[in-house]
């Protein structure tokens, strides 16, 4: 954070700098002002005034400051390149110069449109004597619409003016002062003249009305990045979003993810070669930040646009893989157990390693178990049994191991299944389990009751 200390003129114009990056034009020129209350000749400051003025559309006050900048630093070719795009996105509003002659001097083009504005406003301020009549001189009428736009607010009072003035017996009375109504009438309506003028001057009609356009185009201009700064960018948001999320932070880490999907979104495909696999990622992220919201039916969603997105390239099984793995995660989550089975089921071709193998196998027997189908259950369990052996990884042999177990006793299998619970005690003290020890004891003497009611029913028959 830029610290700031009174009356520094140097962090003025620098956080003004930061504010126009950041699109806060306002504070932007508010700062660049501050800057030079106490120096008006501070270049810098003259410099970011000039361009939050340009940024903002307001060009020929743009060219003002940069002109100023330019007569005191000629030396800094930024003030001369300020000119060229003021002048330019001058011409651009008000469209072919060809009707337009301006001597090439510098500066001369405000100047001179300033000596006309003073010229028109010395013609609209009537100074009526007593002998003067009460009629005003009507100049070339303006159009309403943009008369309106100029004035805002005040065009009301001014239809009320001019309304008042077709009231002949009012405009020949006078005030207890002695001063004629038509005098306050005809300066009021050269006061609003005046500012129509000067609002003109201001913000002239013709840069309204294509400022939205420009603007647009400037942002869409400002937007492209350098290919390192969008890299920079990328990595650091999806950090942050992976950071927020194994903080216990989901709607945070959902929330930034949807932020930098709308900025990615408003990318070109030049500047993000790769945007439809991190608009996947993107959509990945949010939907496990979803699914520990257990906003369910919205991670399912997110979750197939990361597919969807995933399946429109061909070069990219890893994605449609790691997108089939979450979709059936939130299947078995909603209890919906045959949607995930046919999900998983589908990503295991696209399975590299034993490990992974071992915990997809694990997830359809469990799946399978759920539904009430012993039999699939237990092959699934074998066959994630024995990847957990070849990968070498006890845990997951422990969890393979109580899953045949389980359906073993499903099936009524008791003999089977006793000797599968006591494989997994064996795994569980291997790896210090005390939980999981307490379990499978359980288990296996709820199996060994079930065996011994079983012989005594065969030896009774």
């Amino acid at each position: 954070a830029l610290k700031l200390r009174a009356g520094d003129k140097h962090c003025l114009a620098a956080r003004s700098k930061c504010y126009l990056k950041l699109g806060d034009t306002e504070n932007s020129l508010k700062d660049a002002e501050a800057s030079l209350q106490n120096d008006k000749t501070f270049s810098k400051g003259l410099y970011q005034k000039a361009e939050a003025l340009y940024t903002m559309g307001d060009f020929e006050f743009a060219l003002v400051f940069y002109h100023r900048g330019y007569r005191l630093r000629p030396d800094l070719q930024k003030f001369k390149l300020g000119i060229e795009k003021s002048q330019e996105a001058i011409v651009n509003c008000i469209g072919s110069p060809s009707s337009v002659k301006l001597e090439n001097r510098e500066d001369l083009c405000f100047i001179s449109r300033q000596a006309e504005s003073k010229k028109e406003n010395q013609k609209l301020q009537i100074k009526l004597t007593k002998d003067q009549k009460w009629t005003r001189k009507e100049g070339p009428a303006r159009n309403p619409k943009t008369e309106r736009e100029l004035l805002g607010e005040l065009y009301a009072d001014k239809a009320y003016l001019e309304k008042l003035l077709k009231d002949k017996d009012l405009m020949a009375s006078s005030t207890k002062q002695g001063t004629k109504v038509a005098d306050l009438v005809l300066s009021g309506i050269s006061y609003l003249d005046t500012r129509g003028e000067f609002w003109q001057q201001q913000k002239p009609i013709y840069a309204r009305v294509r400022e939205h356009k420009l603007r647009q185009q400037r942002w869409i201009r400002d937007k492209k990045q350098k290919p390192a700064e969008v890299a920079r960018y990328i990595v650091k948001s999806m950090e942050d979003i992976d950071m927020l999320l194994t903080g216990d932070c989901p709607e945070e880490s959902c929330k930034k993810a949807e932020r930098v999907l709308k900025t990615i979104q408003g990318w070109s495909d030049d500047e993000v070669p790769n945007k439809n696999q991190l608009i996947g990622n993107l959509h990945s992220c949010i939907g496990n930040a979803q699914l520990e919201m257990g906003q369910m039916e919205a991670a399912l969603q997110s979750h197939k646009m990361d597919l969807e997105f995933a399946r429109q390239k061909v070069d990219l099984p890893d994605t449609v893989s790691r997108a089939l793995d979450n979709i059936g995660r939130v299947y078995a989550r909603m209890g919906k157990f045959q949607q995930a089975i046919d999900t998983w089921e589908e990503k295991i071709p696209m399975a590299k390693s034993s490990l992974e193998k071992t915990w997809l196998f694990h997830e359809i027997g469990r799946c399978y178990l759920e539904l009430n189908k012993a039999e699939p259950a237990q092959n699934y369990g074998e066959k994630s049994l024995q990847s957990a052996g070849e990968e070498g990884d006890v845990e997951w042999q422990l969890h393979a191991t109580v899953l045949v177990a389980q359906a073993q006793v499903k099936l009524k299998d008791y003999r089977s299944a006793i000797m599968s619970f006591e494989k997994a005690l064996e795994k569980a003290k291997l790896i210090h389990d005390e939980a999981a020890q307490k379990t499978i004891i359980i288990a296996l003497d709820d199996a060994s009751r079930s065996f011994i009611e079983e012989l005594n029913k065969r030896r009774e028959e």
